[in-house]
């Protein structure tokens, strides 16, 4: 079974005015199809095909980097799509709504931590809020398609919330501005799937 790109829950529209149709369209229909286009060509003939996306991202360390590189970028693009949604933003609310502020102080303050570890992420990557193997909250980044489910990464949990940096997420619009970028993007957050993560997690 090949990999396939998974349809947007919206229109390319539907985030306007803070991500814009035309990096919608470039970034899931070119950028993510394309990470799903090399990741199908580097597990060609490999028993690893069939398996699933979550259990190729666990085992990284067993593949080549075109299969890193395209897997997390299939994977991470895959999340993130889902936590985008039109007339979303606000604030989680219930039992995900209590541990950010628990863990964090407030939701403010967790905030500040996703843009902080967003802006100060050299060169391309992913800001994360995960669970982790002991269920408590953490904020994290990756390098390029890295993520925090690898099996080399630093900081090791589960992903419910994902922000991409890399400038191919923001850079029509923003250019070089990634906190503005970073700023726009609390307004079309989808907190109900975050939550919904969280409780899978």
């Amino acid at each position: 079974m090949a990999f396939t790109l998974p349809a947007l829950p919206y229109a390319t529209d539907a985030l306007e005015p803070h991500i814009d149709k035309m990096t919608m369209e470039i970034h899931h229909g070119k950028h993510h199809q394309a990470y799903v286009t090399n990741l199908n060509k580097a597990l060609e003939g490999k028993p690893e095909a069939d398996s699933s996306i979550e259990d190729i991202i666990k085992n990284i360390s067993k593949f080549p980097m075109a299969v890193r590189n395209n897997g997390g970028g299939h994977y991470n693009h895959s999340l993130f799509w889902t936590i985008l949604g039109p007339g979303a933003g606000g604030e989680p609310t219930g039992a995900l709504g209590a541990a950010i502020t628990s863990t964090f102080g407030s939701f403010a303050d967790f905030k500040t931590k996703i843009n902080e570890a967003g802006a100060t992420r050299f060169g391309s990557g992913w800001a994360w809020l995960i669970v982790t193997a002991d269920k408590k909250l953490a904020v994290c980044s990756t390098p390029n398609q890295d993520n925090p489910l690898m099996d080399i990464a630093e900081v090791k949990g589960t992903p419910i919330f994902g922000i991409d940096v890399w400038e191919h997420a923001y850079y029509l619009k923003y250019q070089n501005r990634r906190p503005d970028y970073l700023a726009a993007v609390w307004n079309v957050i989808n907190w109900n799937h975050v939550a919904e993560l969280y409780s899978k997690a």
